[in-house]
């Protein structure tokens, strides 16, 4: 049922909820379980706010809803757990073939804004605080970070729970710009293309190619991370890439790779407005089970000056020593 893990994601803005269900999130759980046993595509549609349904129309949100309905049937029960990222609101979900993760997040007006689906964990995985493989960058030449660090005003992937701490990462020129002329096309970026390397010895656990690349400022939003390579270190380490070149990855699932080996080229797959790098570190392998930490590396050049077990944030021009 791999294919029904990451059905629907549109992070809402943050709202601070204790544990405790709040009556609209009670009634309009209950209102989505309604419909989704009735199949009553239509009228969990009109629950969405006007930014869901823009991204998830009436015909494409009938698709998902039916897929998740062939694979795990009707919900039999469900029971409330906690809020996930100070936002969604977490079910235990017992449907006719599986128990899942239901979580659903609401604007102010009550109206739904997020929507995931996800396997339940039943037990926590290991934590980690931070990487303890020294790494080297993934990359060779300077690139900056759009995105990185621990606050949600440096870093989008703050409140996302497998993402915590990850780097949105592009290659820019002497004035800032990512592209050479007028950002039409993918071949206009810097970062389009460019080789992607093992940061330390480590295991492919997981490859995802095929996925074609974008054009630019148009996004996959069904399978968000593209192109996608994870790699394990010898520590438990799950180092994951997104957003890969169709057809560029160089390694297989299995495979033992050394540090520096090429891994692919970077490109603009997935949930990506541009070509970049997305990186972070993992728990475990799977994305919807995962919970992220901080990534410092060994050695690094940061704004021109050598820094040693560092940690890029937001704006870092950052290159190998």
């Amino acid at each position: 049922m791999k294919n029904l893990f990451l059905i629907l994601l549109i992070l809402a803005p943050l709202f601070s909820f204790g544990q405790v269900e709040t009556q609209a999130a009670k009634k309009v759980s209950a209102l989505f379980e309604q419909h989704y046993n009735a199949n009553e595509y239509q009228k969990i549609f009109d629950m969405f706010s006007d930014q869901l349904k823009a991204r998830l129309p009436l015909e494409t949100t009938t698709i998902t809803v039916k897929r998740l309905k062939s694979q795990a049937g009707k919900i039999k029960h469900r029971q409330f757990i906690r809020y996930e990222n100070e936002t969604f609101a977490s079910y235990k979900t017992t449907f006719e073939r599986g128990t899942f993760a239901l979580n659903i997040s609401l604007n102010g007006g009550a109206e739904i804004d997020g929507l995931f689906i996800k396997p339940f964990k039943e037990v926590d995985l290991p934590k980690l605080t931070r990487n303890q493989t020294k790494l080297i960058l993934p990359f060779e030449g300077e690139w900056t970070v759009v995105w990185g660090g621990d606050t949600p005003e440096l870093n989008y992937h703050a409140n996302i729970e497998a993402q915590k701490n990850a780097f949105d990462i592009v290659m820019t020129d002497k004035h800032g710009k990512s592209y050479k002329t007028n950002g039409a096309s993918n071949e206009d970026y810097y970062a389009f293309g460019q080789k992607l390397i093992a940061p330390c010895d480590a295991e492919v656990v997981l490859v995802v190619d095929g996925i074609k690349d974008n054009k630019p400022r148009e996004m996959n939003t069904y399978y968000v991370p593209g192109n996608t390579v994870v790699l394990k270190t010898a520590n438990n380490e799950y180092l994951f890439f997104a957003h890969f070149k169709q057809h560029s990855i160089a390694v297989k699932q299995g495979q033992k790779v050394k540090q520096g080996e090429l891994l692919g080229l970077c490109g603009n797959s997935g949930n990506s407005s541009e070509p970049h790098l997305h990186f972070h570190i993992q728990n475990t392998e799977d994305v919807n089970k995962a919970t992220g930490t901080k990534c410092y590396f060994d050695k690094i050049i940061v704004n021109g000056k050598v820094k040693q077990d560092y940690s890029p944030i937001k704006a870092d021009k950052i290159s190998a020593e």
